[in-house]
């Protein structure tokens, strides 16, 4: 009897667990296809020597105020004789023909609000760009830094495990590396690691590869490489298409939204959309992000406030998982919370689980 029962239990446990990696291999399939794996870029290397404090970010400056209409001068009055149809004209700095000085009154008397909104809208743009320009050209990229994640999740039941973002510079040159684990760390039972290498440049980050594997326990190791020149993208299935500005990747793309917040402080707020366009494993397309409310999070730093990030896009359209994050202000714009959907059920939540670790300045 006892051989037997312990046969069943062991049965039963050999069962579980390989029902368990099922499972974990649905919600983070191999959706983003296969592909010959070049030798990878060198990694650069990093000390991570201090934690990163919360500080108060500097203060959001406002837009410039709406420009007044320019006060015209009035002309001296029409001769007796003259009629109205004949009333001088005002001459403007050019040379070119004004109003008549009936209707110069009019416009010094006429309202702010009577502006044409086009005219203010170029005046504010023209005002804001050179600041948005100077801002961009002042801004220092963070040095180095860890970011470590407790993982939560749920697929036909409760999943559990660890995750990892690392941004690595060496002088003009970037890496991203995202690893992600479930199960015990010393022992995971599925393993996906990302990898972005590319350039940093006045507009951001410039990927120009992108590599992706995922190793789960019975099964043969899955990579992907995507390759992005300067003017096309190379997926893994072949297809090669045009890059269009501004392009990111799966990896890159929270970087870059940290760059943008940090040099456009002034889009964290609610209602307005940020489009990146992303090169995906088997296509490249504008995904829209929608800045929605401020909330706080509680993590080991205490109470911080975090502005949640979504796209507008469904989960699991095209079979693309889409990924919420939520940045803090006073964590130099860094993610302190990501939420990656496969479905409106499925998902696996990754909460900052200590204070992100930096090198020292410049590395």
């Amino acid at each position: 009897m006892l051989p037997t029962r312990w046969h069943r239990l062991a049965a039963l446990a050999v069962g579980v667990t390989l029902a368990h990696l099922w499972l974990i291999g649905e919600i983070l399939p191999d959706r983003l296809g296969e592909g010959a794996v070049e030798t990878r870029p060198r990694r650069i290397e990093v000390a991570f020597v201090r934690e990163l404090q919360p500080v108060a970010p500097p203060p959001v400056v406002a837009p410039p105020p709406r420009p007044r209409p320019r006060a015209v001068s009035p002309a001296p009055p029409p001769e007796p004789a003259a009629s109205a149809a004949t009333a001088p004209e005002i001459g403007t700095a050019d040379g070119a023909t004004a109003a008549t000085a009936e209707d110069a009154a009019e416009t010094v008397a006429q309202p702010v609000t009577d502006t044409p909104a086009e005219t203010v809208t170029e005046v504010v743009e023209a005002a804001v760009e050179p600041a948005v320009a100077a801002s961009a050209a002042a801004f220092e990229w963070p040095p180095s830094t860890r970011l470590s994640y407790r993982l939560t999740g749920h697929y036909r039941g409760p999943v559990e495990g660890q995750a990892q973002v690392e941004w690595l510079r060496a002088g003009a040159r970037y890496q991203v590396f995202m690893d992600l684990s479930i199960g015990p760390a010393f022992a995971p039972l599925m393993r996906r690691r990302a990898a972005s290498e590319g350039e940093i440049t006045p507009e951001g980050l410039h990927p120009r590869r992108y590599d992706e594997e995922t190793r789960i326990v019975l099964r043969d190791p899955r990579r992907l490489v995507i390759v992005m020149d300067e003017d096309r993208v190379h997926l893994p299935g072949g297809s090669v298409l045009p890059r269009p500005p501004g392009l990111q990747d799966s990896a890159s793309q929270f970087v870059q939204l940290t760059w943008l917040f940090t040099t456009q402080p002034a889009l964290l707020q609610q209602g307005v959309a940020i489009d990146l366009p992303l090169a995906l494993p088997r296509r490249v397309q504008t995904w829209t992000y929608d800045v929605l409310e401020e909330q706080i999070l509680y993590t080991p730093a205490g109470a911080v406030p975090a502005w949640h990030v979504k796209p507008r896009r469904e989960p699991g359209v095209g079979g693309d998982l889409t990924a919420e994050v939520w940045v803090a202000p006073s964590l130099q714009y860094l993610p302190v919370r990501m939420l990656i959907r496969q479905d409106a059920e499925n998902h696996l939540d990754l909460q900052l689980e200590r204070l992100p670790l930096q090198a020292e300045r410049g590395r």
